[in-house]
C-alpha cells in the first residue's frame, strides 16, 4: 500500500458528468455554444445536485479529497446550496466557485454564446454570490466568487467578484486565456490583453485561482509569476479538445501556483492519476524533451501545490496537517514488479486501485463502500435526470456514434 496525501481538484464542472461522453469533435467555442450552454439552460435543481453527487462519488472513490466546482449551470441561491451539499455529503472537501455571467457581452456574442445564460444583473449576482458565501462559511464545502470568464464577462463584473472574495478573506476564480481567440477578443474589445488587465486592475496575487491561462505571452506569465496568482493546468481537457500546452514551467519557474485540474465531462473519469500522466506526456511532447516534466513534479501538482493553489493546509503528510489521505493499492500486476513507488503511481496507477479515502479524518470511502451515503441510489438517481436532461435539451443527436465529417 502506498499512503498519499488526497488529491486536490483544482478546476472542474460536476454537473457536466451527466453528460459526459457526448461532445466529440468540438472546438472550444462550439463546445459551449452548441452543447455546454444548451445543455445548462435546461438543467434543473435536481439535475444539478444529481450530478455533483455522481461526480462527487467518483472522486472520493479515486483519492480526491478536495473538489473546486465551477458551478455554473444553474446559480440562483439555492441550487448553489444544494451542489454544496450534494459534495459535502459524499464526503469531501470543496469549494463551489459560483459561477457569475452577469448581463451580455458583445464577446459572448461573438462566440454565440446562449444570451438565456445570462440571467441576472451584476447586482444581483454580487447578491445571490454574498448570501451562498455567507451561508456556507466555516463549511467542509464553502462557496467562491467565480466571474465566469475574464474574456466575456463584464469588468466591472470580475472587479467586484473580487472585492467580494477580498471582504470574506477568500479566493475567487475564472477562466482566463484558454483558447486561442479568448486574448486577440479581449484585445479588439478593450485594447488590452486579459492577464494584463486583471494586473494593472490590482486583481492578481493571493485568492485569484485562473483556469487553464494557455495562451499567455512573456510579460503575462511574469504577472502571474510575480504575484503567486494560482493557474489550474488541466492537461486530459486540453488534449481533448485540441487547446494547446501551457506554459508550465515558464509559470512555476516565474513563481505561479499551480495544480491540476479535471474540467468536467471532456476529462470523463473522475481520475487524478490519468491528469498526472498527461500532465507530463504533453510537456515531452511538447517541448520533444522528455525531461520537460517529471513524475515528481506531477505528483507535487496534484497535492501539494493544489492545496497551496486552494489555500488549505493540506497536501502533505505531516503532523498538524488536514488528515486528507488516501490508501492506494500496489498489489496489482499492473505494478509489478515495484521498482519506484512514486513512478507507480503517476505512470501505472488508476482511480481504481484506491482502497481507502480520508477526508478531515474520517473514512468516507472503503475498499467499494461509502460511510456516508447510499451508492445505488445516487447512481440510479443521476442515470435518470441526464436521460431527462439530454432530452430536454434536444441534445439526443450526439449519441450518434459513427457521425463522419463530410468527404472535403
Amino acid at each position: 500500500r502506498a499512503i498519499i496525501p488526497g488529491f486536490v481538484d483544482c478546476h472542474t464542472h460536476l454537473f457536466q458528468y451527466l453528460v459526459r461522453g457526448l461532445g466529440e469533435g468540438l472546438e472550444l467555442w462550439p463546445w459551449l455554444a452548441e452543447f455546454i450552454w444548451p445543455l445548462a439552460t435546461h438543467l434543473t435543481r435536481e439535475d444539478a445536485s444529481a450530478g455533483a453527487s455522481i461526480a462527487a462519488l467518483e472522486a472520493v472513490r479515486a483519492g480526491i479529497t478536495t473538489l473546486t466546482d465551477n458551478h455554473y449551470g444553474l446559480t440562483d441561491y439555492e441550487t448553489t446550496i444544494a451542489v454544496c451539499e450534494a459534495i459535502e455529503s459524499v464526503g469531501a472537501r470543496g469549494r463551489v466557485a459560483r459561477g457569475m455571467m452577469g448581463p451580455e457581452t458583445e464577446i459572448a456574442r461573438k462566440g454565440n454564446l446562449d444570451g438565456a445564460m445570462f440571467r441576472y444583473s451584476i447586482d444581483e449576482e454580487i447578491g445571490i454570490t454574498r448570501a451562498a458565501m455567507t451561508e456556507r462559511r466555516d463549511r467542509l464545502v464553502t462557496v467562491w466568487p467565480a466571474p465566469e470568464n475574464i474574456v466575456y464577462c463584464h469588468q466591472e463584473l470580475v472587479t467586484r467578484a473580487v472585492e467580494l472574495a477580498r471582504e470574506f478573506d477568500t479566493g475567487w476564480h475564472s477562466h482566463c486565456s484558454e483558447a486561442r481567440t479568448d486574448a486577440p477578443y479581449y484585445l479588439e474589445s478593450y485594447g488590452i490583453r486579459p492577464v494584463e488587465w486583471l494586473h494593472r486592475e490590482g486583481l492578481l496575487g493571493s485568492g485569484a485561482t485562473l483556469a487553464h491561462a494557455i495562451f499567455l505571452e512573456d510579460v503575462e506569465v511574469d504577472y502571474l509569476g510575480a504575484s503567486s496568482t494560482g493557474v489550474a493546468y488541466c492537461p486530459v481537457s486540453h488534449a481533448y479538445i485540441g487547446l494547446g500546452v501551457m506554459r508550465l514551467s515558464d509559470l512555476r519557474r516565474a513563481g505561479a501556483i499551480v495544480g491540476l485540474g479535471i474540467d468536467g465531462a471532456c476529462a470523463h473519469p473522475q481520475d487524478m492519476f490519468e491528469q498526472m500522466k498527461q500532465a507530463i506526456l504533453l510537456q515531452r511532447v511538447h517541448h520533444q524533451d522528455p525531461t520537460a516534466s517529471m513524475a515528481e513534479e506531477a505528483f507535487e501538482l496534484a497535492t501539494r501545490e493544489g492545496a497551496r493553489y486552494l489555500g488549505i493546509d493540506a497536501g502533505v503528510i505531516a503532523p498538524g496537517k488536514l488528515a486528507d489521505l488516501a490508501v492506494v493499492d500496489l498489489s496489482g500486476t499492473h505494478f509489478l514488479p515495484l521498482q519506484r513507488v512514486l513512478a507507480a503511481l503517476v505512470y501505472c496507477a488508476r482511480g481504481s486501485d484506491v482502497e481507502m479515502t480520508i477526508v478531515n479524518g474520517e473514512i468516507v470511502y472503503e475498499k467499494g463502500a461509502f460511510a456516508r451515503v447510499d451508492e445505488a441510489e445516487i447512481r440510479k438517481e443521476a442515470i435518470a435526470r441526464a436521460s431527462s436532461l439530454i432530452e430536454r435539451a434536444d441534445l439526443v443527436g450526439l449519441k450518434v456514434p459513427w457521425r463522419h465529417r463530410a468527404a472535403c
